[in-house]
């Protein structure tokens, strides 16, 4: 059974609805492994959605209403919550923002950018003012904040276990001055010495260019099925697909047999950082 933890109801809109969600069960007279039964979501997920750390799925609001006879107050909550969780992220990648502060292992193919969770605050503001040219000042702002937060994940030195292979255009060719690439490939330098991640560069020449068209984003987890994400510049999508991971899992292994071993991408990396800092670089 899991831990009792009190919830601060006034937290946030998510610990609201968790705290009178388990206020209705209780009052029920229901434990959460009968919920869980009923409700077919399991143990651990409602012990979370409960104390506001998962959003609650829109099935399992309708399911609380019928159950507590709430006339559709979660199903009517669950719009609020999602866009609470949801925060500056986009809708398409809220549920990835979501599942990676509870994943085991992440491994990222990133293709065109260099991924969010290793992006300075340069990085960051040149790729959103680019993909959102018209933005308000304060909102990309707020999408520069929920992206670096988003990094607070290495400050666990034990989980999760992140990998990423790079596509070594990433390094050559700077989308932002080179002072500021300089300090963009040393604070993933730093975080493979400390290490907290692993890179692998894929040379430009590389024989898998037909795996290399898009991102690759797989987290797994302790308890949970694995998850895929993918995107394109203004779309995103989550796979959980048995099938469809396996294909897309054969494709990153082949991505990452083909790339440089680590401690050369390191070597590459920071060469190429001394070079932006010197003004050495070229494409």
């Amino acid at each position: 059974m899991a831990t009792r933890k009190e919830i601060d109801g006034s937290a946030g809109v998510p610990q609201f609805y968790g705290k009178e969600l388990r206020y209705q069960r209780e009052k029920a007279g229901m434990t959460l492994e009968k919920f869980s039964e009923t409700s077919f979501y399991g143990i651990s997920l409602l012990s979370e959605i409960e104390r506001g750390n998962r959003s609650m799925p829109l099935p399992l609001a309708q399911h609380a209403d019928q159950v507590f006879g709430t006339d559709g107050y979660f199903a009517r909550g669950c719009d609020d919550v999602q866009k609470a969780k949801r925060g500056a992220h986009a809708p398409s990648f809220a549920p990835v923002v979501e599942a990676e502060t509870r994943a085991r292992t992440i491994s990222h193919w990133s293709n065109a950018l260099f991924p969010g969770l290793l992006q300075t605050r340069p990085y960051a503001h040149a790729v959103i003012r680019s993909t959102h040219p018209l933005e308000a000042p304060e909102s990309v702002e707020a999408k520069i904040i929920a992206r670096l937060e988003r990094a607070q994940l290495f400050d666990n030195p034990k989980k999760p276990e992140y990998w990423a292979v790079l596509d070594e255009s990433l390094v050559r060719h700077p989308i932002i001055p080179p002072e500021e690439m300089a300090e963009q490939l040393e604070h993933i330098a730093a975080l493979v010495r400390r290490r907290r991640i692993v890179t692998q560069i894929l040379p430009w020449n590389g024989p898998t260019r037909p795996f290399a068209e898009m991102p690759l984003f797989f987290m797994d987890f302790d308890d949970e099925p694995p998850l895929l994400y993918t995107e394109g510049p203004y779309h995103g999508q989550t796979i959980d697909d048995p099938s469809l991971m396996m294909q897309y899992r054969k494709a990153y292994d082949r991505l990452r047999a083909a790339a440089l071993p680590p401690e050369v991408s390191l070597d590459l990396i920071e060469k190429a950082a001394e070079e932006y800092r010197n003004g050495q670089h070229r494409s």
